[in-house]
């Protein structure tokens, strides 16, 4: 596709935006659901409906922003090129809905946050009854993520507040350092030093461990803290598996299969109950530094604002 089509393609989307909005939301969740049929689930209108909007846009600029496959609706080459446009515009959107839902209420409205899942446990909970009622009239969505896909919802405008494991220095994002995750040494109460103490990681060398996949796309800081740490008192390499969900990893360790480099955070109920059990280690004094992200100049409602102090309160007093 030449470069003047695409100009021609951008300039005829941003005066159709300007005149419905709407088409850059169906658009977008067309694409993001995979198909008509989802998008209308998501957006709670008739497929036809969602189809007529799509062929009024595409006869509007002119070209198809789709490819109809066996799998589903795929973006076509212009489409492709809209997409990083239309977030951006519909980012905008939100922030100019925010900013005059706050002429009714600075403490109302929609206010939307991810989070790592591993953060998702008794702080975050004690956040949200915090907030539940310093702002009772407020709308409040969640939902969790990786770090990497937290940095790109709050950049999409998905949501207003993100809260990932370590800094992201981007030009269109704000980090703000929140505090910091402890990390233990876990096992089975079965294990042989269950609860007891070890001088040194070293003497767990020859454990089999637990941890997240190390995938570079989406990986998270758990495997490579754990390899930093042995790496740094002279083990190289550890025998360990990749288990992609916490739950799996804690139910593994409760059944003796390895030894998990776990949050504290998210093992308090399991240490309450005896499912699980902790080896102290003396030379270990290791945790994930933790830090919220917003857009950088998007505008944050009151209730937004509030919701990110009580998480900086919460989170840092754990540091």
């Amino acid at each position: 596709m030449r470069k003047i089509d695409i100009i021609h393609i951008i300039h005829k989307f941003f005066i159709w935006v300007d005149m419905d909005s709407d088409a850059l939301l169906t658009f977008l969740t067309v694409h993001r659901a995979g198909g008509i049929t989802r998008a209308a689930d998501e957006l709670g209108r008739t497929q036809p409906a969602i189809s007529r909007r799509m062929a009024l846009l595409e006869t509007e600029l002119g070209m198809p922003l789709f490819e109809r496959t066996r799998e589903g609706m795929v973006l076509s080459q212009a489409g492709e090129v809209l997409v990083p446009y239309a977030e951006q515009i519909n980012a905008l959107l939100a922030d100019a809905t925010d900013a005059m839902g706050t002429f009714l209420s600075d403490k109302a409205g929609a206010v939307s946050l991810v989070v790592v899942g591993t953060l998702a446990g008794a702080s975050l909970g004690t956040v949200l009854k915090g907030f539940s009622r310093s702002c009772p009239l407020a709308d409040l969505s969640l939902r969790t993520a990786t770090s990497d896909e937290v940095s790109e919802q709050v950049r999409r405008g998905d949501a207003a507040i993100g809260l990932r494991y370590f800094d992201e220095r981007a030009p269109d994002l704000e980090t703000v350092p929140v505090g910091s995750e402890n990390l233990a040494v876990v096992c089975a109460p079965a294990h042989p030093l269950a609860g007891k103490d070890v001088k040194s990681l070293r003497d767990l060398e020859s454990e089999h461990w637990l941890s997240f996949p190390n995938h570079f796309e989406r990986r998270e800081a758990s495997a490579e803290t754990l390899f930093a740490q042995f790496l740094v008192r002279g083990a190289p390499s550890i025998d360990w598996s990749p288990v992609d969900s916490l739950t799996a990893q804690k139910r593994l360790i409760e059944a003796g299969y390895g030894l998990g480099f776990l949050p504290t955070a998210s093992i308090e109920e399991e240490l309450r109950v005896g499912s699980l059990s902790l080896i102290e280690v003396a030379d270990l004094n290791v945790g994930n530094p933790i830090f919220a992200v917003v857009r950088k100049k998007a505008f944050l409602s009151g209730a937004t604002c509030e919701l990110l102090a009580l998480l900086i309160a919460e989170f840092g007093g754990k540091a």
